[in-house]
């Protein structure tokens, strides 16, 4: 696998360990998130998802692959944790300006 940019690396990390908070540090403020058919814009919604999220299926996911398709970055992700059909391959779209993500969709 390519190495991943600083930003998506670091939401990966911090995705894995115990603060959910912590990935958005590598988002831009008006960040957009789109997982599961919602949408979260700005860190403050995106710390809430993040929390939310990992209160109710504590996952994992480890970056198996990385694309890059025009400057939108795809990562196939190996999903884990106490949901059904676990574990899967998740593909994250992460866009980046300045080095920050500016947006990420989730499917």
């Amino acid at each position: 696998m390519s190495v991943l940019r600083p930003a998506i690396a670091n939401f990966f990390a911090t995705e894995n360990g115990k603060d959910p908070v912590s990935p958005t540090a590598c988002f831009s403020p008006d960040a957009v998130v789109h997982d599961e058919s919602s949408e979260y814009r700005g860190t403050d919604a995106i710390a809430a998802w993040r929390i939310d999220t990992q209160a109710k299926t504590p996952f994992t996911s480890r970056p198996l692959d990385l694309r890059d398709d025009d400057g939108t970055f795809l990562v196939s992700a190996e999903v884990s944790g106490s949901f059904p059909n676990s574990p899967i391959i998740l593909e994250y779209h992460f866009r980046l300006v300045d080095g920050c993500i500016a947006a990420l969709d989730i499917g």
